[in-house]
Order: structure tokens, then sequence, then C-alpha cells
């Protein structure tokens, strides 16, 4: 090797150096201002192909799962593939941020799933998201990116679980050992090169209290929820009437559900939040049934302002609660 060969061999591994070197520093950069902006955790993995993912994303849709919610039919290549959904994207930032509540309501209620206790969370990790993204481009320079809540055609829980945050349950939620799985899943798409996480391994073992416990039985399988069937679906997705056929069997939700959830061995290490926009309107936790059937207009915009509650609308709430009754 001569001296023009060593020293271009030298430039590369120095180049190469510099470039580790950056990645790690910015992994760490923005892993840190994640938790101080309060996410529970932040992982991240390569911006690619969901190649394990899409046939069954495929076959779900197939078997009509998604029930009305034809949303779900689009968009499938950018679904599977954040490089079709951001030009030039190279990494998925996904980041988790706690709603576990540190009160409940009363027994003697209609069930209101504990994500929509609050303000609606759109708003509250949208902000976060943008601060987060504001930061990386103020410390590491002209980076591109978007953010992501549950809004846009993207995979949360498989790049989550990719970026190595948790594994998928079967009940199709993200599961952790630490906090089990009451928290929201966001993600920042960038086209910045950084350290990627590795996903961890999968702890349900033979456990099934999340499918023994369904209402409705909407877990067919380990790891397959049909939509369709689940009462979330019922009492926000469905525009049209619930079927008769399921008269009897919301197990008094009005508004979502969390049964597979409360039921999980995991959530036993559920620790309550400490984001002050989750808290609950006060007499939301003390509202009885009665309450709830005799509930107007004027109480609903002032229990659930800028809550994700208004997406089924003061009808849709009505609507749920005489199914109940």
């Amino acid at each position: 090797m001569d001296c023009f060969e060593v020293n271009q061999y030298s430039e590369f591994v120095s180049e190469s150096h510099k470039m580790i070197n950056n990645k790690l520093k910015h992994t760490k950069l923005i892993k840190t201002e994640a938790k101080r902006l309060g996410f529970l955790s932040c992982g991240i993995s390569k911006a690619q192909f969901l190649e394990e993912e899409a046939p069954r994303l495929e076959k779900w849709l197939k078997k009509n799962m998604h029930g009305e919610m034809r949303y779900m039919e689009n968009h499938f290549d950018k679904r599977l593939d954040p490089t079709k959904l951001i030009e030039g994207s190279k990494s998925v930032i996904s980041l988790l941020l706690n709603y576990f509540p540190s009160e409940i309501q009363n027994s003697e209620s209609y069930k209101l799933s504990k994500y929509a206790y609050g303000t609606d969370y759109h708003f509250v990790i949208k902000d976060k998201l943008k601060l987060l993204l504001s930061f990386i481009k103020d410390e590491i320079g002209d980076v591109q990116g978007r953010a992501f809540v549950d809004s846009a055609p993207v995979l949360d829980k498989a790049w989550a679980a990719r970026s190595g945050l948790g594994w998928v349950g079967k009940h199709s939620n993200l599961l952790t050992q630490q906090v089990g799985s009451f928290y929201f899943i966001a993600e920042l798409i960038v086209d910045l090169e950084l350290e990627y996480d590795s996903p961890t391994t999968d702890h349900c073992g033979t456990c099934t209290a999340c499918m023994d416990a369904c209402p409705t039985q909407a877990i067919t399988e380990p790891y397959v929820v049909d939509g369709s069937k689940c009462i979330s679906y019922f009492t926000i997705e469905l525009k049209e009437n619930i079927p008769t056929e399921f008269k009897g069997q919301l197990d008094d939700w009005m508004f979502g559900c969390d049964v597979c959830q409360d039921v999980c061995p995991w959530n036993r290490f559920s620790k309550a939040h400490a984001e002050p926009l989750f808290n609950p309107h006060p007499e939301l936790l003390s509202m009885t049934k009665k309450d709830w059937e005799e509930i107007t207009n004027d109480t609903f915009v002032k229990v659930f302002k800028n809550s994700a509650v208004k997406r089924t609308k003061f009808s849709g709430l009505k609507r749920n609660i005489n199914f109940l009754k």
C-alpha cells in the first residue's frame, strides 16, 4: 500500500469514526430531551419496509376485521414503508407517554377508557413532538421530519416494538415488563441516521387472561383482534347503530374499553402519570349511571372540554349509554 492509499484509508477510517460518534451523540441528545419533555421512553429504528407486518395486515383486512373503518384500507404501502410516507426518511423515533390515572371512576358508573379521562392526547403529544423536533433542528442542524400521533398511516405498535420499547401482546397492545401498556405511542420520522435499538422478546408466555376476559370475544386468536367485534370499535368508530346481538355484552363501557389491559398481569406495574393535562374534570370520576343517563349537552361540553370523547359527539355518547341501559 503506497502513501496515497494509506492516506485515503486513514481518511476513510477517520470519517467512519466521526459518523459513528455523531450518531451516538445525536441519539443520546434526542433520548435525553425526550425524557426531559416527559416521555416515558424513546426507541429508534431504521426507516424501512415492515416485511413481517405486511402479510399480517393484508390478511387482517381481507377478513374484514376492520369493520367500517375503511380508512384502514387506504395507503397500504405507506403504512408499511415510512420512506414512501416521508421522502428521504432514515429513522423512526418512537416515543411512549404514560396516561395511567391515579384515580378511576366510581364503581357505580358507566365506564370510560382511561386514555380519554383528560385532554385529548393528540394535542398534548403533538405539542411535545414539535418541541422535540425543534430541539433536534437547533442542536443537530437541518433535519427534516414529521410528527405522528395516531393520525396518519403509521403502524405505531410495530415501530415501537421494532425500537425495543416493548412487545405486541396477545391483545395486540404494546407491552413492557416495567410499566405494562397504559401509554400512548407516537413517532418522529426524520431524515437523520441514528443508532438503532433492537427489539425485545415476548413475555406473554402461556397467559391468556386478555383473551379469556374479552366480553365480546374480539381476540379471536393470540395476537389477532377482530376490530369489528371490539367494544372500542362499537362505542367510538361505528357510526351506525350497535348490532343488537351484542346487547348485554359491552360490560357497561360507554366509550372505549380497557378490559384486556385491566386483566393483564404486566399492568400490575403501571404507575400514575405526571401530566396535568391528562387529569379528568372533577365531575367525571364521581358521576353515577343515573348522572350519565340524564347528561345534557351542556354537561357533556363542560366535562369533556378538549377531550377525545368529543370525537363520538354528544349524540354518540347518548347512543352508547342508551344501548347499555
